[in-house]
């Protein structure tokens, strides 16, 4: 199920932004947040159970979703003449509390999950230490990795684009 619905938000995402580049440079961020829930297994000692691996599905539409609302609004921001390193920052500082508004409303939310010790909290304590471990790392990640990695493909793009331009200019 994880797969298969990686693979179906990677293809509404290529067919919405037209290109398979913009797509992967999002899902770059979904291994990074399975790092943080594994962190949290480890000093947790908790197991791989059905009900984390839930967490990871539900936190891999969470990881996608910071990181298409960076991205997007970085989008936007080229399309109105912004520079790209100007587009980033802009993005950066404009997006950054919407992404730590949902992320941290999300974290606490499942913060009783994670620490109840009531009848039944063995079934879902996974739930919440997965949920909470993978949004601290993937939260970072997103905000610092995505940017990043943007930055360094369309400025590969933009110099192929002149490269092409000036070629088609001395043809002329």
């Amino acid at each position: 199920m994880l797969v298969l619905g990686i693979v179906l938000v990677y293809m509404v995402m290529a067919s919405l932004y037209g290109n398979l580049r913009d797509p992967l440079i999002v899902m770059l961020a979904v291994p990074f947040g399975l790092s943080g829930v594994f962190y949290a297994f480890y000093f947790t000692n908790t197991t791989l159970s059905l009900i984390s691996f839930m967490g990871i599905i539900m936190l891999t539409g969470i990881v996608v979703k910071n990181a298409i609302i960076l991205l997007d609004y970085t989008h936007l921001l080229q399309n109105r003449g912004q520079p790209l390193l100007e587009a980033i920052i802009l993005a950066g500082r404009n997006r950054l509390r919407p992404i730590l508004m949902t992320t941290t409303a999300t974290f606490f939310g499942m913060l009783p999950l994670a620490i109840s010790r009531g009848v039944g909290a063995e079934i879902w304590n996974p739930l919440g230490i997965t949920m909470m471990g993978g949004l601290a790392v993937s939260t970072l990640v997103t905000l610092v990795l995505i940017p990043t990695v943007y930055c360094l493909f369309e400025e590969k793009r933009l110099q192929k684009a002149a490269v092409i331009q000036n070629v088609n200019g001395k043809l002329s």
